[in-house]
């Protein structure tokens, strides 16, 4: 399966203009089919993932439909798997050379005479989008995306041994923001010399690098970068569902509400998470999908919170006042 997992952040992989008109079902049976998969029932993943695109008129993002592939491949069924993957490297430049050949969920495949010639077309896939790569640019990204992922992707095994206001925690925030300080620096040099630059020169890895750094800095820093941003985004140089990131967190940075959910508080008594202030809960989902992101309730399950919006509305002038304070 091809899931990438950005601690606090989660960079929805899929094409924007497709992403708006994605019907509630089709998130519903995704996720089904993301459960049968966990469980190892893959022949009823599988049909779950074939369910999710017929009710979308037979269309699913690159991302599931690679993930169909890999369970029809588990599931014995060669003959789907191919034809997902075939579909996805014709139709929609599927690139990721590396990944897929060391993907052991498609071991099946491996002696198919249809496997070379599909690995040979995401291969021309990748060689086409990187030839206008900038390659020490991407080099020098690759390296502040795992500086600045490693140390936060250790936060949960290091809170689970220690706790979450424990010397050793506290140390490793301090190892946090030290390498964050540093990519920061790095990344204002990219972007004041070269302005928000897109996949086709620095990778979508690269691109999402640019963000995490700007969303993991002060509040001056990411005013600074919005509208750079922005217009990035304007003219697909920038994922929308990241930029819906920054403006939440920039919104409640200057003491307003954010409009996309995506921040979370903690309780420091409790140690449950809650949605931070948000406007409008009633139309976020529709904002959400707007630029994207997946359903509030499904996003925010990743923190155990069961979302609620009657039950928030009424709690939403206590979370203000406990953030106002916060704030202080």
């Amino acid at each position: 399966m091809q899931k990438l997992k950005f601690l606090f952040v989660f960079i929805v992989s899929i094409n924007l203009s497709f992403a708006q008109s994605l019907p509630q079902q089709y998130y519903d049976l995704v996720k089904k089919a993301d459960s049968l998969y966990t469980a190892k029932d893959f022949k009823n993943s599988s049909f779950a993932y074939s369910a999710a695109f017929k009710a979308n008129g037979w269309k699913g993002t690159m991302n599931d439909r690679y993930n169909a592939a890999c369970c029809w491949a588990l599931a014995n069924y060669p003959d789907s798997a191919f034809f997902n993957l075939n579909r996805i490297a014709s139709l929609m430049g599927y690139t990721n050379y590396d990944h897929i050949t060391k993907d052991s969920d498609l071991i099946s495949l491996y002696n198919d005479k249809r496997w070379k010639p599909l690995l040979e077309m995401v291969k021309a896939n990748k060689d086409k989008l990187e030839i206008n790569y900038n390659k020490p640019l991407v080099q020098q990204l690759d390296s502040i995306f795992d500086d600045d992922q490693k140390y936060r992707l250790q936060i949960d095994a290091i809170e689970k041994k220690f706790g979450w206001d424990s010397k050793e925690m506290k140390a490793h925030w301090k190892i946090i923001n030290e390498k964050d300080s540093l990519n920061l620096l790095k990344i204002k040099a990219i972007l004041d010399k070269y302005g928000w630059l897109g996949d086709d020169v620095i990778s979508g890895k690269g691109n999402a690098t640019l963000f995490l750094v700007i969303q993991h800095s002060n509040l001056a820093t990411q005013e600074k970068y919005l509208p750079m941003m922005r217009e990035a985004v304007k003219n697909n140089k920038a994922q929308g569902s990241s930029l819906a990131l920054l403006e939440d967190r920039v919104a409640l940075g200057e003491g307003k509400k954010q409009l996309y959910g995506s921040q979370i508080g903690r309780d420091t008594e409790t140690q449950l998470y809650y949605v931070l202030p948000l406007e409008d809960p009633d139309n976020v989902d529709k904002r959400r999908a707007g630029v994207g992101l997946p359903p509030l309730a499904d996003y925010v399950k990743r923190w155990q919170i069961n979302w609620d919006v009657t039950k928030y509305k009424k709690e939403l002038p206590a979370l203000e006042a406990k953030e106002k304070k916060n704030r202080k």
